[in-house]
């Protein structure tokens, strides 16, 4: 079997509202070209985003991921990978998950493509825990995702024509894990309700291009108030963003990322104004110490691909 090369996208999860259901690709990729080694060697490389902290052998991710899919089917190989990154690592943009994803989808490949999307779906979640970034890494566009009987499930949408993000990454990195632990173990039921219907109102944006239901649609009450505790520059970096045009912004995941979704006439539109909003709020945004230039970045409608 000759090497195989994975594109896989970067992913915001949440969205304010759709907390652990929503996740979004967007158009900033890793890629890895993967090939089979004998059993028990495995030898990972990366160069880019991550090139310093990540694993280099079977423990990195994209390796765990591999060595589960082996598993799965029967395979008794190791493999010999090669990644180019430029997800920033734990920041709130799906890096775990686009190594996973690479990884399974590589292994895949190299195997024969034995199962089938849903099944890397089910793989993938088995390995990271949450479902959101992972299914949209997968499967591009916007995705949601829920529990049926203990198992994990997901569809996709591709959104209405007209989308774009400007993204404001954080130099300092968060854990999803510590910014699980700032969140209560229950919240009011207001807010609750508070969330259904705005989770509803993004996902109608989302999937019928309306620009104005974007920003009510985006704002949550279910994790984002607590998790400024260790986002404290959230307020004012959203604020920038809505001040500058965006149609609503948000956490990127659990942080420390923030997103804001920018709408437009066409995709090629809403890019245009998404660059054009990333300057202007660059500025202001000056003053927010760690914080790196605002940047404008398309939505990735494909998902995961083997590339040719």
């Amino acid at each position: 079997m000759p090497p195989v090369t994975v594109r896989v996208p970067a992913s915001t999860a949440n969205l304010g509202s759709g907390y652990d259901a929503f996740g979004l690709a967007l158009a900033r990729y890793n890629r890895l070209t993967a090939d089979l080694a004998p059993r028990g060697d495995w030898r990972i490389t990366v160069t880019g985003e991550g090139e310093q902290a990540a694993r280099q052998g079977r423990d990195n991710l994209v390796a765990v991921a591999m060595r589960r899919l082996f598993d799965e089917v029967g395979e008794r190989s190791g493999a010999s990978v090669s990644c180019t990154n430029e997800v920033p690592f734990g920041r709130g943009l799906g890096s775990s998950s686009a190594a996973i994803i690479g990884g399974l989808v590589a292994a895949n490949a190299l195997t024969g493509s034995r199962l089938s999307h849903a099944e890397l779906f089910r793989l993938a979640v088995e390995v990271e825990g949450h479902p959101d970034n992972v299914a949209a890494t997968l499967s591009g566009g916007f995705t949601i995702c829920w529990s049926e009987d203990g198992l994990p499930q997901t569809t996709h949408i591709d959104p209405a024509a007209g989308l774009a993000a400007v993204c404001v990454v954080s130099t300092q990195k968060l854990s999803t894990r510590h910014s699980r632990m700032l969140l209560p173990g229950y919240v009011p039921h207001d807010d609750a309700a508070f969330g259904v219907g705005r989770a509803g109102i993004l996902a109608a944006a989302l999937s019928l291009g309306r620009r104005d239901l974007i920003g009510p649609g985006m704002r949550d009450r279910l994790h984002e108030p607590y998790r400024v505790a260790a986002v404290t520059d959230l307020e004012t970096v959203r604020a920038a963003l809505l001040e500058a045009g965006a149609d609503g912004a948000a956490l990127s995941g659990a942080g420390p990322t923030v997103i804001g979704l920018i709408g437009g006439s066409d995709d090629a539109d809403a890019l245009a104004r998404a660059h054009d909003i990333a300057l202007r709020v660059a500025g202001p945004l000056a003053a927010c110490e760690g914080r790196m230039a605002p940047e404008a970045i398309a939505i990735d409608r494909d998902g995961a691909v083997v590339e040719d």
